[in-house]
């Protein structure tokens, strides 16, 4: 399924600003290793993160952890034409367009990776009962990634596992690349998660582990990026409808 999300986008406010996109897609191994060693260029195509699908909240040792049949694809394009001809053109596109995916419009940025620091810190004052997409990127220190997933899957629970999300999941590029994806069906749903209101031990997950980060960092590079959501297309595993007001 495909089209705009109606109640919610500002009708064309992106259009002379860039855009980005999330995508999840079954592809075959070769595919797929091909992609996350060697990530795909195309014209009006200004950075691309391909990853491995991971479960959030798996153990460590499981084959859900990173499953390279199942890629997530996170993008910032020129214009949604250069998004629509990388998916009809372009042979790894093409595998990309069979499945789902989320066309983005840029919000705000905390924190900081090299390729996406051109991004502003903020767009301007957003609607916080909107809904939202949440994507952060981590370019994880090695020595450091026993404390990483020590803390970090406990978060994953948290945010698998919270009312107010439709989708969440976790990907990773190995050896040092981890990123998670989630939507809200708010802002403040979302940032009520990350500074700990609620109720009971669980709340405190990821205020807990913020803390901890403070305390000495897990990475080289990290950034939270939030973005309202324009238009969702396709499926996945069965589903559609995925960002609240499709």
């Amino acid at each position: 399924m495909a089209g705009p999300l109606a109640p919610f986008t500002p009708i064309g406010l992106h259009r002379n600003m860039s855009v980005h996109s999330f995508h999840l897609a079954a592809v075959p191994v070769h595919r797929a290793v091909g992609a996350l060693l060697r990530p795909p260029s195309a014209p009006g195509l200004r950075h691309i993160e391909v990853l491995a699908g991971m479960e959030l909240g798996a153990p460590v040792l499981s084959p859900r952890r990173m499953q390279l049949r199942r890629l997530a694809v996170f993008a910032e394009w020129d214009d949604e034409a250069a998004l629509d001809a990388f998916l009809t053109q372009h042979r790894f596109g093409r595998s990309l367009g069979a499945g789902w995916h989320v066309r983005l419009e840029f919000l705000r940025r905390w924190g900081t990776v090299r390729e996406l620091e051109h991004l502003p810190t903020e767009t301007g004052r957003t609607d916080p009962t909107e809904p939202v997409v949440a994507v952060t990127l981590a370019r994880v220190r090695l020595p450091e990634l026993p404390r990483f997933i020590r803390w970090g899957r406990p978060v994953e629970r948290q945010v698998r596992d919270h009312p107010e999300t439709t989708l969440a999941l976790a990907a990773m590029r190995p050896v040092r690349t981890v990123s998670t994806f989630s939507v809200w069906t708010s802002s403040r749903a979302m940032t009520g998660m990350v500074f700990g209101r609620g109720e009971g031990d669980a709340a405190q997950r990821h205020s807990a582990a913020m803390a901890e980060r403070d305390r000495r960092d897990f990475h080289r590079e990290f950034t939270t990026l939030r973005f309202r959501p324009l238009s969702e297309h396709g499926s996945w595993q069965g589903r559609t409808n995925l960002v609240p007001g499709g």
